[in-house]
């Protein structure tokens, strides 16, 4: 259920960008309204749990900035320069001054640690995409992968950077460091293109689902990863089955 809301909303958003024909300011506070009653729904229809909601921030900046660039007609190379320039300054106008005792947990997370989580990697134009995601995915269907172990490349080299703030969240700091250095280590051993590396990727499943250890952050930003591949490319390499 989740999933078809934040599939509307992303088809909404594309279209209200495209629409719009003032600011790039006046664009993130039509998002910024949508985003609203688009989380209120999430959290409808998934009873009141708090899921999914970096990735309906982050796909819905790109959704609309992506209409928005069609409607301008602007290539795909104008999309992140266009998102870091309406982005301008969101950390400092959302984190720095906070109401302490009504913080999300991101809010709460910055108050913390300084984790500027999703809101920065908007704000900076996906740096960790830009410069991991995207460069390993990319790597990985010229070795000839399969879409799932491109996937699964692309994703352990987010971990080895991102602050994923979904780990610190359901265990702390400590564990997110340790993650890091997991995912460094089975790219060390050659990712999915090893057997040591898909060795050492099985084994951190099990630890990680034992430890109850989520990088959703990192999985949001994978799936900013294949929107922006896709944008680029139109299709991947190869046929999902």
């Amino acid at each position: 259920m989740s999933s078809a809301v934040l599939s509307k909303a992303f088809n909404d958003l594309q279209d209200i960008g495209q629409a719009h024909r003032g600011t790039l300011a006046e664009l993130f506070c039509k998002l910024r309204s949508y985003g609203v009653g688009a989380e209120e729904e999430l959290l409808r229809v998934t009873k009141g749990v708090n899921t999914q909601r970096g990735i309906l921030f982050a796909g819905g900046i790109v959704s609309a900035v992506s209409g928005y660039a069609m409607n301008m007609g602007l290539s795909r190379d104008a999309l992140l320069p266009l998102i870091k320039e309406m982005a301008a300054g969101l950390v400092a106008k959302e984190l720095k001054n906070l109401d302490h005792a009504a913080m999300t947990a991101g809010e709460k997370l910055y108050y913390k640690y300084g984790i500027t989580g999703i809101r920065g990697e908007v704000e900076n134009g996906f740096p960790s995409v830009v410069n991991y995601g995207l460069p390993a995915l990319e790597d990985a269907f010229d070795k000839g992968a399969t879409i799932n172990d491109a996937l699964v490349h692309a994703l352990i080299a987010l971990m080895t950077v991102v602050e994923d703030s979904n780990v610190i969240w359901r265990t702390d700091y400590d564990t997110l460091l340790e993650v890091q250095r997991i995912a460094t280590n089975i790219l060390s051993l050659g990712s999915v293109f090893t057997e040591k590396g898909r060795m050492a990727i099985a084994e951190t499943e099990r630890y990680f689902l034992q430890r109850r250890i989520s990088p959703g952050g990192s999985a949001d930003l994978l799936s900013v990863t294949i929107t922006l591949y896709l944008l680029e490319h139109k299709e991947f390499p190869q046929d999902i089955f």
